[in-house]
């Protein structure tokens, strides 16, 4: 992972514009009957071990800090408007530290990694059930069909392999790049990365692939030694190279307030640890204090805007309430209201969010 990093800091230098472009990262490699695996993002492991799926991984995301903080579920977590919004990922800029894992696998384990585009619209149980199905291409085929049929919003790459306990490793020392990264248009995208010699490079465009896993045999030590050779690897699945999440983030905005002016936002009003997900972009001269009381309570609360241009009709009405509060303070809802208003008074229009 530090060799793609390094990859995508040069790509970004030489190519500016994609700057901001990122990618997840998980790959599982095997040492006898063991699997390291290696995870970053919000693709995701999955093991179907004598008829029980198992997760092997943590999506790196926002919405799951509020799972793992007891805020929403699962199933809400599904639904969440910023599900899509990743607190790790590899960009070529920041320093990522992968998630480290050993798992002992056993001959009749199937192991599956999957791009979000899959994990995002088929639960776990829907998964489980397609997962079982027949040998791993006819899985492959029914993920993928089943996670487009259900309006997949993002590409949909999945990898099954069977774990089998065999003398021999069919297809030799060298390792398989399957899913995206071993198509051909992607490739020719990026002639500068050095990519694999593949053993089998994948000539068609589809965004699935499958293959079968051989474990060595515990009795053989010489090919345990070399398992980084000799292991057919399922190796990493460079998902959503457009997997733009902070620059999701750059493309909000909402309105708020600073020090008890009305002000907009960019970004979303959220922290990750230390980290502010937006910043202040224009500050008004409306006091927060002059609006009526229920709006005072909306931008206190933030006000979500669909685009800038929404942001600013947003402030344009309440810069209409802060004037109507100040030359007509009887104004029902105003601060200087303080009987019910009069058959003559004019309401204050309503901000939409």
């Amino acid at each position: 992972m530090d060799e793609a990093q390094l990859e995508m800091r040069h790509i970004i230098a030489d190519q500016p514009d994609f700057q901001g472009m990122g990618t997840t990262v998980t790959v599982v490699c095997w040492q006898g009957d063991r699997a390291s695996i290696a995870h970053v993002g919000d693709s995701r492991a999955y093991m179907l071990r004598e008829g029980q799926l198992l997760r092997l991984t943590k999506d790196h995301t926002y919405v799951q800090t509020l799972v793992d903080a007891g805020q929403i579920t699962e199933e809400e977590a599904a639904t969440h408007r910023r599900r899509n919004l990743l607190i790790r990922a590899i960009d070529g800029i920041n320093t990522v530290e992968p998630d480290l894992s050993i798992r002992e696998v056993h001959a009749g384990d199937r192991i599956m990694l999957c791009s979000d585009g899959l994990s995002g619209v088929l639960n776990d149980a829907e998964i489980h059930e397609l997962l079982s199905r027949s040998d791993p291409p006819g899985a492959v085929t029914s993920l993928v069909d089943a996670a487009i049929e259900r309006g997949a919003p993002d590409n949909v790459t999945c990898v099954v392999a069977d774990v089998a306990q065999v003398d021999e490793v069919p297809g030799g020392n060298r390792p398989v790049v399957v899913g995206a990264a071993a198509e051909p248009r992607t490739r020719s995208q990026l002639p500068g990365v050095d990519f694999p010699q593949d053993a089998q490079l994948d000539q068609s465009p589809a965004p699935a692939a499958a293959t079968p896993l051989a474990v060595p045999t515990p009795a053989a030590p010489r090919r345990r030694r070399r398992w980084w050779i000799a292991a057919l690897a399922v190796l990493a699945l460079l998902l959503g190279l457009l997997g733009l999440s902070w620059m999701w983030v750059s493309n909000q905005y909402y309105v708020g307030a600073t020090n008890g002016f009305v002000t907009v936002y960019r970004g979303i009003p959220q922290n990750v640890g230390p980290v502010a997900l937006s910043q202040a972009v224009e500050t008004t001269s409306i006091p927060s204090v002059q609006l009526p009381t229920y709006a005072q309570e909306l931008v206190n609360a933030t006000i979500a805007a669909s685009d800038r241009a929404d942001a600013d009709r947003i402030v344009a009405i309440l810069d209409e309430q802060a004037a109507t509060c100040r030359t007509k303070p009887k104004t029902e809802g105003c601060p200087g209201a303080t009987t019910a208003p009069s058959p003559t008074a004019t309401p204050s229009p309503a901000v939409t969010p």
